[in-house]
């Protein structure tokens, strides 16, 4: 029984150590349209990245959500300010 829930905890903290630092994101490039659109869908939906995306031709969900995060992140609102992210 030890054992199995020492090959559990093995897989899961693998599963949690493979995010991506968002340090390393390049900032994406959205056109007017799908930002005021991003906006209004947000407004209307929330953080349903899929949902958002599907309205968008050619964005894939994680896109939508890296922009947003991007854009009203606290961590990038510095890099924004001195024109890293721009």
């Amino acid at each position: 029984m030890d054992n199995r829930r020492k090959k559990q905890r093995r897989a899961s903290s693998r599963r949690e150590s493979q995010e991506v630092s968002s340090v390393e994101w390049q900032f994406i490039n959205m056109t007017e349209q799908e930002e005021d659109l991003i906006y209004r869908m947000y407004r209307l939906v929330g953080d349903r990245w899929d949902i958002i995306a599907g309205r968008i031709p050619g964005r894939k969900p994680e896109e939508i959500e890296r922009f947003w995060i991007m854009r009203h992140g606290e961590g990038f609102a510095a890099a924004r300010r001195y024109g890293k992210y721009r």
